[in-house]
This record gives structure tokens, sequence and C-alpha cells, in this order.
């Protein structure tokens, strides 16, 4: 045996038997490899059992109650910012009416530089032209209101007699003595309640003196909106992180360009109104005609509601003043005045410039009036249009190619808030101030270049040697 295994024969039939003994064992392991099932285990955290409510619940109630305290979050802090700007509807307003006249004065202001105009001067003439123009309309509107007024005491009367006569002659068959009863009832409880009277006096003062301080801080606002206008808008991007500043600057001019297309377009479309209803007063020999018309002007800035409103003033001066007939005349001249600016202003220049449904104009004018009356109804369609365009924008998504908005400038003397003497001091974003040499003394450091280095050339405070000079 020893023989045959030491033969050389025996050990190559030896050395093939285990190698395909070996291939058989990996083969062997590698079928019961292929067999092996792996069961996910499922693993819970301690301390926090599964009492399968949310297993249990469908996938359209979990998505439901997602999104539901998502929106009542938003809507919170929708209410309490609506809460704070009633609180600060003193500060809050003035700055509105600021930004509002703004947009019209800055394109003013900036043709008039772009004509080599100081900025200063240019500001200036915008403000004062403003002024003088609001100075007016109120004077022309108070000298027509004084004019009219003559024999106003005999016209009142006539009018209350031919009130009382239709009233007698109606199915009520009032008397002049039930009539002069009413009368009397009515000025017993007026006496009676004087003190509201007073306590509405002290109120008439206080608006006074909140309106002066509005006057005040809107033309301080303005000022300053058209001196460093962009500066600001500028600080304000810079408060965002720098992801979003690209989105909320493209925004942001995006908005500034429909306000001022709604400021303009508002403009026009008040004076087709203040025209129309006030010619028409004017053809229908209603009295005050022109204070009519820039009451309807003035009213024309809440859109589609404002001319109705301020006309109707008319139809009661007409009714007081003249007769029925005319005062429906008048009726009919407002309610075609308000037709034209319904189906033709509105649509196709309003349409056009603020992108703003009618029925959203309407919803919004209303929810504005019952938030914050004749200032929310004057600022709802404008704010509206702003936030349609800037949300219209970031939601495009083209100022993700765009590139991201510039740093702030600051070199302005408005932000300079900081005693430039002190040592040190830089101003955020002014460049490194280098040292001014003059051509003799350039030429010579070129021609010395060896001694002299660079960083010689840029110090702002460098001391230079001046003996070759």
């Amino acid at each position: 045996m020893s023989e045959s295994t030491g033969s050389p024969e025996a050990r190559a039939l030896l050395r093939l038997r285990r190698r395909r003994l070996a291939e058989r064992a990996r083969e062997s392991a590698d079928q019961a490899a292929s067999k092996i099932v792996v069961t996910p285990i499922e693993v819970v955290p301690d301390g926090s059992p599964r009492n399968g409510v949310g297993e249990n619940l469908p996938s359209g109630i979990r998505l439901a109650g997602a999104w539901s305290w998502r929106l009542i979050v938003i809507a919170a802090a929708i209410a309490i910012l609506i809460f704070l700007i009633i609180q600060l509807r003193l500060i809050v307003i003035p700055l509105l009416v600021a930004v509002l006249v703004s947009a019209l004065l800055v394109p003013f202001v900036a043709f008039l530089v772009r004509h080599h105009w100081p900025k200063g001067l240019a500001v200036a003439i915008a403000i004062v032209g403003t002024l003088v123009v609001v100075a007016g309309l109120v004077t022309l509107a108070a000298t027509q209101i004084a004019e009219g007024s003559v024999g106003l005491s005999d016209r009142l009367a006539t009018s209350y007699a031919a009130l009382k006569s239709f009233l007698a002659g109606s199915a009520l068959q009032l008397t002049e003595a039930e009539i002069n009863t009413y009368l009397q009832q009515a000025w017993t409880a007026i006496q009676n309640d004087s003190a509201v009277f007073i306590s509405g006096a002290l109120s008439v003062g206080t608006t006074l003196g909140h309106l002066l301080a509005g006057v005040l801080l809107t033309m301080f606002s303005l000022l300053f909106i058209l001196i460093d206008g962009k500066s600001i808008w500028a600080w304000i991007v810079r408060l965002f992180p720098q992801r979003a500043r690209a989105a909320l600057d493209g925004a942001g001019v995006a908005g500034w360009t429909t306000l001022g297309n709604f400021a303009r377009v508002q403009i026009l479309v008040a004076s087709i109104d203040a025209v129309g209803i006030g010619v028409g007063a004017a053809l229908l020999g209603v009295p005050m005609a022109v204070p009519i018309g820039i009451l309807v002007f003035l009213g024309s800035f809440i859109p589609i509601v404002g001319a109705v409103a301020t006309g109707s003033v008319a139809i009661v001066i007409a009714l007081i003043f003249n007769n029925w007939a005319i005062a429906l005349a008048m009726l009919g001249v407002v309610l075609l005045v308000q037709q034209v600016e319904g189906h033709v202003l509105q649509p196709l220049i309003m349409g056009t410039a603020v992108k703003v449904h009618p029925l959203a104009v309407v919803l919004v004018v209303a929810a504005g009036a019952l938030l914050a009356g004749i200032p929310g109804a004057l600022f709802a369609v404008p704010i509206a249009a702003v936030l349609n365009a800037m949300t219209s924008y970031i939601a495009g998504g083209t100022w993700r190619s765009s590139p991201p908005a510039p740093e702030p400038a600051t070199g302005s003397v408005l932000w300079r808030t900081v005693p430039q003497s002190r040592p040190g001091y830089r101003p955020s974003g002014a460049a490194v101030r280098t040292a001014r040499l003059r051509p003799r003394r350039i030429a010579t450091l070129r021609r010395g270049s060896a001694q002299t280095t660079p960083s010689d050339l840029s110090a702002p405070g460098a001391p230079h040697d001046n003996s070759e000079n």
C-alpha cells in the first residue's frame, strides 16, 4: 500500500480526487446559499408603543390632516399680520400712501435726472408739483362750493316744502302737524344725546391731529423713497438668506412695475369718470358740478365701487336743488359712466395693466372695506395686484437662471450713520481707496520697481517719499 501510495501515479490520482471533492463542496455551498430567504425584522423604538391609530386611518385622512394644520398655521400668521396692521394703521396708511404716490413720481424724477437735472432739484420739483396740484384741486372745490351755497337756505326751504307736499299726497297721508311732531321728537333726541356729539367733537379734534401727523409722515416717507428708494429696497433684500435674494429681488421689481401701471391707469380711469359725471351734472343744471367731478375723481381710485358711491352725491344734490326728474337723469348719467368703466375701461385698460379679474377686484374691495373701512377699500386692489405679480414671478421660476441679487449699495449719505472720521472706518461695500500718485511719481516707481513692493502702492495710508518731487 505504501508503495502504491508513494508512486507518482497514485499521488496524481489522489490530488485529482481532492480537487473534485473541493469543487463539489463549493457547488453545494452555493446552492444552499441561493435557497436562504431573508425575512425583514421590524424594529419598534423603545418607549413609543404602537397604538394602531395611524395604521388604521386611510391615507386620504392623513393627507387632509397634514394639509389642515399647515393651513391653520398660515391662516393664524395672516390674521396676526392683519391685526398688527390695523393696530399700526396710523403708521401703515401714510406709508402706503407714500409708496403709491412714489410709484407715480419715481419715473418723473428719473426722467429729470436722465436730462441732467440734479437729483435733489428733481425730487423737490416732483414733491412741490404734487402739493400744488392737490392744493389747486382743494381750492377749486372750495371756491365752487362757496359760490354754489349762495341761496342755499331758500333752496332748502323750497325742497322741504315740496317734500311735505309729496308726503301729504302719498300713501302715508302725513299731515303737516304730524311732520312737525316727528321733527320735534328728532330734535329732542338730539338734545338728550348731546354728550355723544360733544365726545364726537373731541374725537374730531383727535382725528385732525392724526390727519396732520399722517400728512407729515407721508411727506417724510415720500421724500426718502424718492431720494434713496433703491438702497432701501436693497437693504430689505439683504435681510433674507442668500438663496432667496434673487427671487425676492425679481418679485419686488415685478410688483413695483405692476404698482406703477396701476397708479397711472387708475388716474386715467378716474379722470374719465370725473369728466363724464361732472359734464353730465353741468349739462343737467346741477349746482356744484366741479366739486362733484373732483369728488368722483378721488373716489374712483376705489375701482368699480368708488365712482358709483361718489356719483350718488350728485344724485342727492340734484334731488335737493332741482327736482326728481333731474335726479333720475343724473342717476342715468352715473349708471352710464359706471357701465363704460366696467365694460370698457376695466377689461381693456385696467385688466391689461394689473391682470386682476373684475370679480377679484370686487371681492378684495369688499374685504378691504370690511377690515379697514375706506383705506382698506383704497389699498385693496393695488395690494392684491402687487401680490399677484410677485407670486406669479416666483412661481414662474425665471429667477432660478438669473444672477443673484447684488449687495445693497450703502454709499449714500443717508446710510452713513457712523462718523467716517473714526480711524480705520470704511463703509460696508466701499472699495479700498488707493494712494493718489502723480504721473512723475508713477514713472519713478516703475523705474525703481525692484526697490518698491506692490503693497506700498496699494496701501491707503502708506507714507511716501516725496524727496524726488
